[in-house]
């Protein structure tokens, strides 16, 4: 099994690379062969250029390089925080650059780009690891939750993703040591129950 680990959050000491380093390092344990990317570190650019959208455009190495490893996935692990009730821009760009037309989805003959797309990414399980400092009370009840629209419902489903199963963590701006090893501890026991063999 090949999973794909992303993350996007720009500080390297961060409780989003605690969350990324401790699902890469469960994933290993369990045998399974680990992709793992930090968007900021590597330089991600999340700007789509104008001449990128087109099916048959040439990519820049790096994102060619995610296409070729998202298409070859068993499964998805996507870490960052909710920043306005939406990804931070490296993972929307990310977004935007590698579940392209012809790598993640296409449209039926016919179609001019106005129909429900077909996912081509295999039946798979992403996991959707988030921090918030809104607490779930008021983020539910004033906001809606748009990160669970927005991942299970907008992207991934479309891509041919079969199960999506997100968990927020937070309030992390006031957490103690406690409640983050206590998440940390949470993260790898999702992590194993999802990608188990």
């Amino acid at each position: 099994m090949r999973v794909s680990v992303i993350l996007g959050h720009p500080d390297p000491k961060s409780f989003n690379h605690a969350i990324a380093q401790t699902a890469v390092d469960t994933l290993r344990a369990m045998g399974i062969d680990v992709r793992f990317h930090d968007l900021q570190a590597e330089g991600f650019d999340p700007i789509l250029p104008a001449g990128e959208a087109a099916r048959d455009a040439v990519l820049p190495p790096l994102v060619a390089l995610h296409c070729a490893e998202i298409r070859q996935a068993d499964g998805l692990v996507i870490i960052h925080p909710n920043w306005w009730g939406q990804p931070p821009a490296v993972m929307k760009g990310w977004v935007d650059r590698v579940l392209r037309v012809g790598v993640a989805y296409e449209f039926l003959s016919g179609d001019g780009g106005e129909g429900v797309p077909l996912g081509l990414l295999r039946p798979m399980t992403a996991l959707v690891l988030n921090t918030s400092n809104t607490p779930a009370v008021r983020e539910l009840a004033v906001f809606g939750d748009p990160l669970e629209r927005i991942w299970g419902d907008c992207i991934l489903t479309f891509c041919g993703v079969k199960r999506v199963v997100r968990r927020m963590f937070g309030v992390v701006c006031t957490s103690t040591d406690d409640q983050r090893a206590a998440w940390l501890a949470e993260a790898a026991g999702l992590v194993r129950r999802e990608f188990a063999a």
